[in-house]
């Protein structure tokens, strides 16, 4: 059977964005079981309550949403439970190091598949005040508005 080329984003945290200022963003490999692969390339997972934390010199992911696999049998696995992100020793450290300083968090981003192999991409990342989500809405919503102006003086030159 042929090898799966490209990317195939599985969910996707849009809130993320919204709530919190991202710092740097990470790809993670992601351990497994069968009907959770399956699950997964059936398209299903949310991400929104999820988090991730370092323990014991490894990376977690908890709290993701990932529903059984409809044609599993009674070994199905847990909905939401611990699982274990792969990354290199050197990028465990430093994401440790922000989260230990205090006020950064862990969150995943998007789940998706790589070549085949299932990928989070997680971020380190500071959460936004309310004024600072006011603030954000308001540039893009300034953004929108210029851009429009832009659009409707250029369609008048023609």
């Amino acid at each position: 059977m042929p090898r799966e080329k490209g990317q195939k984003v599985v969910a996707s945290n849009k809130k993320a964005r919204h709530d919190y200022l991202i710092e740097t963003t990470y790809e993670a490999g992601l351990v497994l079981t069968g009907t959770e692969v399956k699950s997964l390339r059936a398209g299903r997972a949310t991400l929104v309550d999820g988090y991730g934390f370092i323990e014991g010199g490894e990376a977690w992911l908890d709290a993701v949403h990932i529903p059984e696999f409809n044609h599993g049998s009674w070994n199905n696995h847990p909905v939401r439970r611990k699982r274990k992100m792969l990354l290199h020793k050197e990028q465990i450290l430093k994401i440790h190091n922000k989260i230990k300083d205090g006020g950064y968090t862990l969150i995943p981003l998007s789940i998706y598949f790589s070549n085949g192999n299932a990928k989070v991409e997680i971020a380190v990342a500071k959460g936004k005040k309310e004024y600072d989500k006011r603030q954000t809405l308001r540039e893009r919503q300034d953004k929108r508005e210029s851009d429009r102006a832009m659009s409707a003086r250029r369609n008048l030159g023609d």
